[in-house]
C-alpha cells in the first residue's frame, strides 16, 4: 500500500541557516494556527537554552496539512555536536529538505548531514534560504551544492534534486532565483511531487523502529518512531528487541499511542504504515529497539551512531563552598542524573571510574557537554568538571586522534594572524576562497587544537570572524599542542574579596571577580600574562593608622572584571584545574587547594 495522504520529511542544514524559522512559516501557511493566534518566533525551540542561544539542540516533530496531505516535518539541530540527533531521525523520513544559506553557502555541517542522508538513499530537495540577504550569492550557491553532491558520490536521482529559492523570514519560495515568490506553495508542491509517499503492508505483522526517546515523570519513557509494517493498536501485545541482539527480546503492552497534529500530541486508537507515533507503556524501551507482532519478531537494522570524541570527568563538588547553593549534591544523585541523560541522548557515553564520586562523560564536543552541564545546574545540581580531553583510538597498532574539518570566514586583513595561530595548533590548510573582502579558509585540525581557541579567534578577527567545525576522521597523533601559554592568579586565603586587595592584584593580570565576592584558598580569580601561576591575596585590607596624607586616601579605581561564561571557563581551565558548577555560580579552582602543598607537589614533579 502507498500512503498518498502522507509525507515524512526532515529539514537539515548547518547551524543558523534558518531551519526553525522556515518551519514557523510552514506551520503558519499550513493552517496550524488560528488567524488571531499570537505566535512567538522560532516556536519549535521550546527549551529555555535553545531560545536563549538561538540554536536547536533536540530534534522536534510537527505536521501541516496541505491539499489533504499530512506532511510530518522534523526540525533537526544544525550544530555538529548534536549530530547524533540528526543521524537517528533520518530513519523516520523518506526525504530531506537541505537548507543552504544564500551568502555562507555549504558549511561543514551541511556536508555532514547531507552525507548521512545520501547514505540512507533519501530524496533531496535543495532550498537556498535567506535570498533577501544583501550579500546573497545566488549564482554560485547552486554550483557549490552540485559540487558537494558529486564529492559525496550522490546517485543520478539525487544529482537531479530540485532547487528552490526561499526567504524563511518572509515566508516565500520560488523555483527561479530571478522571481520573488509570494508564499511557500512552490515548496509544498515540490515536497508532494518529489518526496515519495510511505509504502508498506498494512495487513502484515506489525513492525516499528524506535528512533527517539522522550521522558516525563507521569508516563515514564515514551518511544518515538515510524511504523514500517502492519497496524499498531492501543493495548496490543508486542515483542521488543534490537537488531544487534544486545538484550533478549521480551513481550510488553502498548498503553497509549499519540500522533502530532501541528504542535499538539493527539491520542489515537490505532496507527498505520508510515505514521510517526509516540507510544508509552514499555518501561525499558530505548533507541534502536524494534516493536514487532508477537507472532513474528524481525528487528529493523539501526544506523550506527558516530562515536563521541571528547571526554570530561564529572565529580562531586568538594570545594569549601560545597552544598551552599545546590539542591542535588551527592554522588548518588549525580550518577542517577547522568545515567538518565544517556536514555535520551544516544551520542553520550557515561562510565564509572575507580573513584565512586566521579564519572567519565564522553560526547561529541565541548558544546555538547556544556549544554548538559548547563541543564544540570539549572535543575539544581552541584558538581565539578575536569578539562575536556580527546578520545584516542588505536588503529592498526597506531595511536590516532580525532581530526576536525574547520571552516573559517574572516576579513582579509585578519588572515595572517589566524593562519599563524592555527599553524601552532597543527592545522593543515585545505583551501582558500575569496568572497568579496572576506576569505573562506578550510583546514583539517586535531580536535584538541580547537580547545581554548574560540576566544583567541574572536580577538584576532575583532569579533567579525565566523568559525565552524565538524568531525572528519581519525589520523595518527600529530604531536604536542600547548593548551595555554598563560598562568592563573590563585587566591591566597579564604574570605571576601575587597577593593584594596583587588586593586593591588589587578596589576598582576586580568581579574575574573569584583569586590564583595566570597573566595577560598586555591580558587582562581584571574589570568596571569606569564606562563606560571601567581598567588595573590585579594582579601587583604588596608592597614589602618591615625595618620592621614594628602592623596593617599583617594578612591581606588578597579578595572571591570572579565566575566567568564560556562564555555569560556571550559576553554580556560588547565589540566591541574577544575570547574566548580553550582546553580548560582561558576568558579575555577586548583585541584590541590592548599597553596604550599601544591607548590611541593609541583617541585616533586619537576615543574
Amino acid at each position: 500500500m502507498v500512503r498518498e495522504d502522507l509525507r515524512n520529511i526532515a529539514i537539515i542544514a548547518h547551524v543558523d541557516h534558518g531551519k526553525t524559522t522556515l518551519v514557523d512559516e510552514m506551520l503558519k501557511q499550513g493552517g496550524a494556527f488560528r488567524e488571531n493566534q499570537e505566535v512567538e518566533d522560532r516556536v519549535m525551540d521550546s527549551n529555555d537554552i535553545e531560545r536563549e542561544r538561538g540554536i536547536t539542540i533536540l530534534a522536534k516533530n510537527t505536521s501541516v496539512i496541505y491539499n489533504g496531505v499530512k506532511i510530518n516535518i522534523i526540525d533537526t539541530p544544525g550544530h555538529a555536536d548534536f549530530g547524533g540527533e540528526v543521524e537517528r531521525v533520518l530513519k523516520m523520513v523518506d526525504g530531506v529538505v537541505l537548507l543552504v544559506d544564500a551568502a555562507e553557502g555549504c558549511m561543514p555541517q551541511t556536508r555532514f548531514v547531507l552525507q548521512k542522508a545520501l547514505e540512507l538513499g533519501l530524496r533531496i530537495i535543495v532550498v537556498v534560504n535567506k535570498i533577501d540577504r544583501p550579500d546573497a550569492r545566488l549564482d554560485e550557491i547552486g554550483d557549490e551544492v552540485l559540487e558537494l553532491l558529486l564529492d559525496l558520490d550522490a546517485n543520478d536521482e539525487q544529482l537531479e534534486s530540485p532547487v528552490l529559492f526561499c526567504s524563511g523570514r518572509a515566508g516565500t519560495a520560488s523555483l527561479s532565483q530571478y522571481e520573488a515568490g509570494t508564499d511557500l506553495v512552490p515548496l509544498f508542491e515540490t515536497i508532494l511531487s518529489h518526496i515519495p509517499a510511505p509504502e508498506g503492508e498494512p495487513d502484515e505483522p506489525t513492525q516499528m523502529l524506535i528512533s527517539s526517546i522522550d521522558y516525563n515523570d507521569y508516563v515514564g519513557r515514551t518511544g518515538i518512531g515510524r511504523i514500517e509494517r502492519g497496524t499498531l493498536r492501543v493495548n496490543e501485545q508486542v515483542t521488543v528487541g534490537d537488531f544487534h541482539g544486545n538484550r533478549k527480546p521480551y513481550n510488553s503492552k502498548i498503553v497509549t499511542i499519540y500522533q502530532i497534529e501541528g504542535l499538539n500530541k493527539v491520542p489515537v486508537q490505532e496507527a498505520k504504515v508510515g505514521d510517526i507515533v509516540w507510544i508509552s507503556g514499555i518501561e525499558d524501551i530505548t533507541i534502536g529497539d524494534t516493536l514487532c507482532d508477537i507472532s513474528k519478531f524481525e528487528p529493523v537494522p539501526f544506523v550506527k551512531i558516530s562515536e563521541p570524541t571528547v571526554e570530561m570527568t564529572f565529580s562531586v563538588n568538594d570545594s569549601p563552598f560545597a552544598g551552599r547553593e545546590g539542591k542535588f549534591v551527592t554522588s548518588r544523585q549525580l550518577r542517577e542524573r547522568l545515567f538518565k541523560e544517556i536514555l535520551r541522548d544516544v551520542s553520550l557515553r557515561v562510565s564509572e571510574t575507580e573513584n565512586t564520586d566521579s564519572f567519565k562523560v564522553a560526547g561529541r564536543g565541548e558544546m555538547h557537554l556544556s549544554i548538559l552541564i548547563e541543564n544540570m545546574r539549572r535543575e539544581g545540581y552541584e558538581l565539578s568538571v575536569s578539562t575536556p580531553k580527546v578520545l584516542m583510538k588505536e588503529i592498526d597498532g597506531v595511536i590516532c586522534e580525532p581530526i576536525e574539518r574547520l571552516v573559517i570566514d574572516v576579513p582579509e586583513g585578519c588572515v595572517g594572524a589566524v593562519m599563524e595561530k592555527l599553524g601552532g595548533r597543527k592545522a593543515e590548510l585545505q583551501s582558500m576562497n575569496p568572497a568579496g573582502n572576506r576569505m573562506k579558509i578550510e583546514f583539517l585540525i586535531p580536535s584538541r587544537g580547537l580547545f581554548g581557541y574560540k576566544s583567541e579567534f574572536l580577538t584576532d578577527t575583532k569579533g567579525e570572524g565566523v568559525m565552524s567545525s565538524v568531525f572528519s576522521s581519525y589520523e595518527p597523533y600529530k604531536g604536542d599542542i600547548p593548551r595555554r601559554n598563560t598562568g592563573s592568579l590563585v587566591c591566597f586565603e579564604t574570605g571576601e574579596a575587597v577593593t584594596y586587595g583587588l586593586y593591588n592584584a589587578q596589576e598582576r593580570g586580568t581579574l575574573f571577580i569584583g569586590a564583595g565576592v566570597p573566595v577560598y584558598e586555591g580558587m582562581i580569580i584571574g589570568q596571569s600574562p606569564k606562563a606560571e601561576d601567581l598567588v595573590v591575596n585579594v582579601c587583604k585590607k588596608k592597614h589602618l593608622t591615625n595618620t592621614r596624607a594628602s592623596g593617599s586616601d583617594d578612591a581606588l579605581r578597579l578595572v571591570p572584571p572579565r566575566n567568564l561564561s560556562l564555555e569560556d571557563s571550559l576553554e580556560f581551565i588547565a589540566d591541574d584545574e577544575l570547574l566548580e558548577i553550582t546553580p548560582k555560580s561558576i568558579r575555577i579552582r586548583k585541584r590541590i587547594l592548599d597553596n604550599s602543598l601544591r607548590a611541593k607537589t609541583r617541585a616533586k614533579l619537576g615543574q
